[in-house]
Parts: C-alpha cells; sequence; structure tokens
C-alpha cells in the first residue's frame, strides 16, 4: 500500500494488526472465529481478513495489489535500507521497474536528484544491489541440507545407489552453497534423457565431463559425469581448487585403480599421510599437517551446555522454565540464559528492575530443577563508545557477559575496532558475541581487523563466539585458527531465541570441525562442574 501511495491510515492499521498479531500467545488457527474479534488490537475489518486467510490461505487485497505491480517493483523489497516509500519513488517518479535498471540509475547519479535521496544513500544503494546480484543463487547450508535427501534419492533411483556419488561443497561443509554436486558413474548421453520429465530442470552447461542443471526451486545441480575412473572424479571433486591442486602437485602417482567408491581413506595410504576429512579440504597446508595425526574434530554430542539463548523475558518465544527444561530433556547440562540488555529496546531489552525479577525466578527454578543449572547472563549491547549497557554494580550480579553490537553497524573500521576492543577490554565482558555482526547472504559484517581482536581477547582473557545460528556463523571458520594459536576459547552458542534454535548447535560445530576445533577448545562442551569452575574463576 505504501509502494501504492494509498491511504496512509489504512495502510498503518494493516501494519498495526500484523503488529498485535505477531505478538499473540495463542494460534489464531486454533481460536473460535467469534473469539478472534475479542482480541485486543483486532478491530472488525482485520479480524474479518483474518478469518479470510485462515479459510482460503490468501487475503484478496494483496493478491489484487501484487498483481497490479510489476515483479521487479516487489523483487526491491529484499533490498536493505530501501523502504516502500523510497520504492514508490524510484517506481513512479523514476520509472524504474527493475532492480538491474535501479544500479544503472545508480551508476548514472540519477538516484540523488530525487527527494530523499543524497550521494551517501545513492552509494548505499549500489552496494547494497550489488551484494544482492552477488548472491543470487547462493543458498545457506541447511537450506540444501533440507532437500539434499529427497535429490539424492531421486539421483539413485535413476541411476542405482552404486552409481551416485555427493561431493564438493555441501560434502566439504561450506557455510554457502552455490551448487549441490554428484559424481554420477554414467555418461552424458544416458544421464541427459533420463531428466526429460514433465517438469525438467534447465540444462545451464554441458561439458565433456559434467553438466550443470538449474532445479525448479532455483538450486544448481552439477553432476560430473562418465563411466571410466569414477574415484578419480570423486576424489578430485571432494576438495578446493587449492586443495587438489596442491595434492596432486605433491603426489602425482596415486593410482587411482582398486580404491573403493565409498571410502578414498586408501588415496591418503598410497600418498604416506594421514587421512584428511572432506571438511579439511580446503587449503594446501593441510597436506603438510596431514604427515602428523590429526585432532580429533569436534563432534555435535560434544556440546554439553546451551550457551547463549533469550527468552521470553525479551525477544525470544519460550518461558525460561520451558527451555530449560527442554535443555535438560535434550541431554544438556545446563543453560545460560542470556536476554537482551536494555538499550535493544526493539528486543524488549531488560531494565535493571527486570533483570532482579529474572535473577530470582533464576535462583527459584534452580531449587527446583535438579541435575541442571540456570546460569544469569545478558547479552550485553556494546553501545556506540565501546562501553556495556549497565553499570558495574548490575554486570557484577550476572555470572557471565556475553557482549555484542546490534546498533549503528554501518561504521568504518577503525570505529568497530575501538568499540570492540573497548568492550573486550571491559572485565565484566566473557564472551564476544557474533564478531562482525554479519548476515551471511543479507548484511557484509562491519570490517575488523581479526587478528587483533584475537589478540586483545587472548590479553583479557576473553572467549570469542562462534554464533552457530546458520545465518551468522561468526566468528568466521576461516580465522579461528589465529585464535587457537592464541590459546583463546571458542564457544559454539546457538543465540537461540526458541527450542527449536538449539538444534543450530549442529552448524556451529560443522563450522567449527572445518576449522579443527577440538571439544578442549571450545566452552559450551564443559561439563557442568568445569563450567561452573571457569564461570567462578573468570568471575574472581
Amino acid at each position: 500500500m505504501d509502494i501504492h501511495g494509498e491511504n496512509n491510515f489504512k495502510a498503518k492499521s494493516y501494519a498495526s494488526a500484523a503488529f498485535n498479531i505477531e505478538k499473540l500467545p495463542l494460534q489464531l488457527s486454533e481460536t473460535p472465529y467469534e473469539k478472534i474479534f475479542q482480541i485486543k488490537g483486532i478491530g472488525e475489518s482485520s479480524g474479518k481478513k483474518i478469518i479470510e486467510i485462515l479459510e482460503t490461505g490468501s487475503l484478496k487485497v494483496l493478491q489484487e495489489m501484487i498483481e497490479r505491480t510489476p515483479p521487479g517493483v516487489i523483487e526491491m523489497l529484499n533490498l536493505k535500507g530501501i523502504g516502500p516509500k523510497k520504492i514508490s519513488t524510484i517506481w513512479k517518479e523514476m520509472e524504474i521497474e527493475s532492480i538491474g535498471e535501479l544500479l544503472y540509475a545508480c551508476k548514472e547519479n540519477r538516484l540523488k536528484l530525487y527527494k530523499g535521496f543524497g550521494e551517501k544513500t545513492q552509494q548505499n544503494v549500489i552496494d547494497t544491489i550489488e551484494f544482492y546480484f552477488s548472491n543470487q543463487g547462493s543458498y545457506l547450508y541447511p537450506q540444501v541440507e533440507a532437500v539434499e535427501p529427497q535429490i539424492t534419492a531421486y539421483l539413485q533411483k535413476l541411476f542405482g545407489p552404486e552409481n551416485v556419488f555427493i561431493t564438493g561443497a555441501f560434502k566439504r561443509q561450506l557455510e554457502i552453497i552455490d551448487e549441490l554436486e554428484y559424481v554420477v558413474a554414467s555418461s552424458n548421453e544416458m544421464v541427459k534423457p533420463k531428466f526429460q520429465s514433465a517438469n525438467p530442470p534447465e540444462l545451464l552447461e554441458e561439458n565433456s565431463d559434467n553438466l550443470l542443471y538449474k532445479l525448479l526451486n532455483g538450486l544448481k545441480l552439477r553432476l560430473y559425469t562418465g563411466t571410466d575412473a569414477v574415484e578419480n572424479r570423486r576424489f578430485l571433486s571432494s576438495g578446493s581448487t587449492e586443495f587438489i591442486n596442491a595434492f596432486s602437485f605433491r603426489f602425482p602417482d596415486i593410482d587411482f585403480a582398486g580404491i573403493s567408491t565409498t571410502d578414498d581413506s586408501a588415496v591418503f595410504k598410497q600418498a604416506g599421510i594421514h587421512y584428511i576429512p572432506p571438511c579439511l579440504r580446503e587449503s594446501a597446508t593441510i597436506i603438510d599437517r596431514a604427515a602428523s595425526p590429526l585432532s580429533q574434530l569436534i563432534q555435535p554430542e560434544d556440546i554439553k551446555g546451551i550457551i547463549h539463548s533469550h527468552s521470553n523475558w525479551s525477544d525470544g518465544s519460550n518461558t525460561l522454565e520451558e527451555m530449560a527444561l527442554a535443555a535438560k530433556d535434550q541431554g544438556f547440562e545446563y543453560l545460560v540464559i542470556s536476554d537482551h540488555s536494555k538499550s535493544a529496546f526493539y528486543a524488549q531489552g531488560l531494565h535493571e528492575e527486570k533483570i532482579s525479577a529474572q535473577h530470582r525466578l533464576i535462583e527459584e527454578l534452580n531449587n527446583k530443577i535438579t541435575g541442571f543449572k540456570i546460569f544469569k547472563s545478558i547479552e550485553s549491547d556494546i553501545l556506540y563508545d565501546g562501553s556495556l549497557d549497565y553499570s558495574n554494580a548490575v554486570l557484577a550480579t550476572f555470572d557471565l557477559v556475553i557482549a555484542s553490537v546490534h546498533s549503528i553497524l554501518k561504521m568504518p573500521e577503525e570505529k568497530a575496532m575501538q568499540r570492540l576492543i573497548a568492550a573486550i577490554e571491559n572485565p565484566y565482558t566473557t564472551i564476544l558475541g557474533h564478531m562482525t555482526g554479519r548476515l551471511l547472504l543479507s548484511r557484509k559484517g562491519y570490517p575488523v581487523d581479526h587478528k587483533k581482536i584475537i589478540d586483545a581477547c587472548a590479553a583479557n582473557g576473553v572467549v570469542i563466539e562462534l554464533n552457530a545460528h546458520p545465518s551468522r556463523l561468526d566468528i568466521d571458520w576461516r580465522h579461528i585458527d589465529y585464535a587457537l594459536e592464541k590459546n583463546v576459547m571458542i564457544s559454539i552458542d546457538p543465540d537461540a531465541h526458541s527450542i527449536e534454535g538449539f538444534k543450530d548447535t549442529r552448524y556451529g560445530v560443522l563450522a567449527a570441525q572445518k576449522a579443527m576445533v577440538a571439544k578442549e577448545q571450545n566452552l559450551s562442551s564443559m561439563g557442568l562442574v568445569e563450567f561452573e569452575k571457569f564461570v567462578q574463576s573468570r568471575k574472581a
């Protein structure tokens, strides 16, 4: 409605209704229709719209609006920092109907000529569009993981289970997947006809030894084909270009004949080095390290406690007791509850009186729930000057403090470093949360000097979080080796805003494996007794 310049009051009433619905503690689908109209914040008009959605699965007024809006204009809503009113100006006044056109107009300095768009805004739009374009066709690991079993089963049905092998970036556990790759022991001439179904995938590339398809869901599928040297192709597609080139140069005489199609450990035996799992086949340096036995990588079952979680005291979905009981039921030994601090007003951050009340509740629950412990924590905003969100007297009441940046993310490296170093040097900071603030495929992190931050954490005994939310995975695993070298402990934390969020610890573990993290180097792998000792020594 804002894009179309329609009645501002009506648009706000829809926004208000949506806001109220989002905050409801009950499911509207399970609510009798007559009671919907009795809910505070839902009037006659919005109540009828809710019933329409429940009965038909769509909203007629929205569908009509979408039908008279160019698809490229709707796509602009994906661009961070460009709201509907600016999109209205771009469409109605500049007569631009696609993101590509908008980028071209920006490059010609046309955007800044319009009201509400300055030179800085124009450059931000350019940066946002270029980042958006660079990530089209890319997916987060869990998104691919969700569809991989069906794709694998389909390929096995077409070509036989003994002829289909997953490989590439997904096998290496990369956080962003551009293509799902398989080795298929069949020729191009045999593969292509089998894809001619009612809805065939689009063939993007055809090479002598591989085919690239685009599936209906947009995911790209690369099939390495051929009936000869299958074991060779499986190995050569299992590592990065850097790793494979270095390995092939060092060991040119590997004989792939007779090597099992399900186990490539014989390749490393021939090379005279220890086995390198696929997740570590990224850089050339791992080959030298494999001259000695590689350390045991951390496993999902090595996570003993949930550190960094949010309850409905701030922006979480579940009560504190529900979070604790679920964590215990799932085999965890403790829960670190770290709701947002007061500056995060958008997340109902905790003011001092709420902190006291939450601490009393934690003490009650700790007396009630046996064989488990809840730790008092806070995710304190790192303010613009680098200070934390409370006085020292308040900070001292927590068992541990996670310090994170949530506001004013657009800042040069110099400012980002000043804020982070100041927070790290605060004696109450226990863990540095999501170091760069990045959101994969959505938002670049603010620029930081990773080595300087790690050095500061080493000097101040601060743990660095590996935020396990698959959209964050921050600190980037590529920088963890330096932290381990400096004996800085990592903490794989789910940043869970619901019970369901506990599962994200697994994605943090997959990322940590790529950095060769052992369970002894991860804070959340400590059992309850060891973790209590850590907390007490850190507080002292």
